[in-house]
């Protein structure tokens, strides 16, 4: 016959599997309709269309000088309340921030058209922006706080940079695609994130020397996690990052005094991550 405590822990191991497949079941059907689609879910929060178009390729920045005056606020509105909280996001901090930021001024301008939809958009160098829903899901489970110090492993457009920006207290950012890196910057700075800290390398080192970090934001998926990571957690830091090859999940790994304990959020399917962690693979 069971005891009290064991009848507790059983009832506690219910609960947490019964959560799991309730956030199996929300994201699953996003997860295919992407890939039915012919769009990987790349670089963690960047989904990224398969093939890309030559024509689609736009280098230079487009931010526009008008912000204050922002004839896209509707849609920005719009795009919180369809997308992602009627999926379950709810830190208020993550929804404020992404009703805040110019999506589209991180999109080159022949994209602003669809900048706000429920999709990735392209941005050049076979990568896109990414889909406002990850970029909300990853942001709300590393459960930054207004001092937090977060490091971003894959820059992109810098979008996810600004609104890890906006949530936490300081923010360093890796982008191994030179053009990429270039151009996230010109972003950043002309949008007025001077508080992300950006460098052009391999993330699977991270940045030892501004480490420890409250949290890690992996936007593509090595098949194991990067040990170099771990090691520049704070102890009660979060990282959030997909993992695997073929088959893939989004986990939360969070370090304690003893160790790490792991999370699994729900499948997924990103590109790669490139560098070392191709070498060690």
């Amino acid at each position: 016959m069971m005891s009290g405590p064991a009848i507790r822990r059983g009832e506690r191991d219910v609960e947490r599997a019964a959560k799991r497949r309730a956030r199996m079941r929300a994201f699953t059907g996003l997860t295919c309709v992407l890939m039915l689609a012919g769009v990987d879910t790349a670089r963690g929060t960047e989904p990224r269309l398969l093939p890309p178009s030559a024509t689609n390729l736009e280098r230079e920045p487009t931010v526009s000088r008008t912000t204050k005056d922002d004839a896209y606020a509707a849609a920005r509105n719009a795009m919180v309340d369809q997308q992602i909280v009627a999926r379950g996001v709810s830190d208020e901090r993550v929804l404020a921030a992404m009703r805040k930021i110019p999506r589209h001024e991180f999109i080159p301008r022949r994209g602003h058209g669809a900048a706000y939809q429920d999709s990735p958009v392209p941005i050049g160098e076979g990568q896109t922006i990414s889909q406002p829903l990850i970029v909300a899901v990853m942001t709300e489970a590393a459960r930054l706080g207004e001092t937090s110090k977060v490091l971003e492993i894959g820059t992109g457009s810098g979008y996810q940079a600004a609104v890890l920006a906006e949530v936490a207290g300081e923010v360093y950012s890796i982008e191994i695609v030179p053009s990429l890196a270039e151009r996230a910057r010109a972003l950043l700075h002309r949008t007025g994130y001077e508080r992300v800290h950006l460098r052009l390398g391999d993330g699977y080192a991270g940045w030892p020397e501004a480490a420890p970090f409250d949290a890690i934001v992996v936007t593509a998926a090595p098949a194991e996690i990067p040990e170099p990571l771990v090691e520049q957690l704070a102890v009660g830091g979060r990282m959030v990052i997909p993992v695997g090859r073929w088959f893939q999940e989004l986990i939360v790994l969070t370090r304690t005094e003893s160790g790490v304990e792991r999370e699994s959020i729900f499948p997924v399917r990103f590109v790669p991550m490139t560098g070392e962690a191709q070498e060690r693979d």
